[in-house]
């Protein structure tokens, strides 16, 4: 499937988004909190979807690294939401500092249940992507949600 204009909008506007939705959230680095301007950036950790691959944040990962970030795309296993929530939750272990989470269609999925519990997650970023409710899959939101407005054409 190729992208939408509106995907690749999102895909071009997502470091800009990233940074403004980072800089305007409270964090230790605020000097507002009076601590160092210079805390290292958080980690942003890209999820990919089901029908995808972590080289499908490549052009996502250049934006981000030239403005500072430091950037993982990780390799979803997609072998189960238990499963890869897991595999991120093994991940974040070894990452070191405050960590943002996006997640695109089920990664989103994902990224809600590994963020339980890990207080280094300060922001979880959706694209176009599942937020399901506790209890709740992503194959049950896929079933309860009406078809795109081209689907069917």
């Amino acid at each position: 499937m190729l992208p939408t204009k509106r995907t690749l909008t999102l895909a071009l506007a997502l470091p800009a988004t990233l940074a403004s939705l980072i800089g305007a959230a409270p964090t230790s680095s605020s000097p507002a909190a009076g601590s160092d301007r210079h805390a290292p950036k958080p980690t942003i950790v890209l999820v990919h979807g089901a029908f995808a691959d972590a080289s499908s944040w490549s052009g996502t990962i250049k934006r981000l690294r030239r403005a500072g970030y430091p950037v993982v795309a990780i390799a979803n296993p997609l072998r189960g939401l238990a499963d890869d929530t897991a595999y991120l939750r093994g991940v974040l272990a070894g990452v070191d500092g405050p960590v943002v989470l996006v997640g695109h269609s089920y990664g989103g999925a994902v990224i809600s249940g590994a963020a339980v519990g890990d207080s280094r997650v300060k922001a979880l970023v959706y694209i176009a992507a599942f937020t399901p409710d506790k209890g709740e899959s992503a194959a049950q939101l896929a079933r309860s949600s009406p078809a795109p407005p081209s689907a069917g054409r």
